[in-house]
């Protein structure tokens, strides 16, 4: 075999052996990346909180997503009211796409569109 060929043959078994663990890691996930892109397709904006700032917002009955606990490291990813976020100390608007800003921040708060499922959840939670 010629050296270009034998090059060819490497690059080919290195992309056979790269897919193969994507794909093994996707089977590992169990979904978590389809649950969390569902839950940011619910949301209109995303504020990287404090820990201070989610853990008072879990204490006013706030509920986590569950999809947070799935990722490694672990999130708190919050669905807020728009007026919750008004009174919160210092929320950083970050953008609401499957990014490494976002998988960065480990307390997330999440508004929901408007008249939608989760926002009308939100607001029964609210009362």
């Amino acid at each position: 075999m010629s050296a270009i060929l034998e090059q060819r043959v490497r690059a080919l078994r290195t992309r056979c052996r790269i897919r193969s663990w994507e794909l093994r890691q996707r089977a590992h996930a169990k979904g978590v990346w389809f649950r969390l892109r569902r839950v940011l397709a619910d949301a209109a904006s995303a504020f990287a909180v404090s820990e201070a700032e989610a853990r008072r917002l879990v204490a006013e009955g706030i509920l986590s997503e569950p999809v947070g606990d799935e990722i490694e490291p672990p999130k708190t990813i919050l669905f807020v009211a728009a007026e919750v976020i008004g009174r919160l100390d210092s929320p950083r608007g970050i953008a609401v796409s499957l990014s490494a800003e976002l998988l960065a921040e480990p307390f997330l708060a999440l508004v929901p569109f408007p008249d939608t499922q989760r926002a009308r959840r939100l607001r029964r939670q609210l009362r």
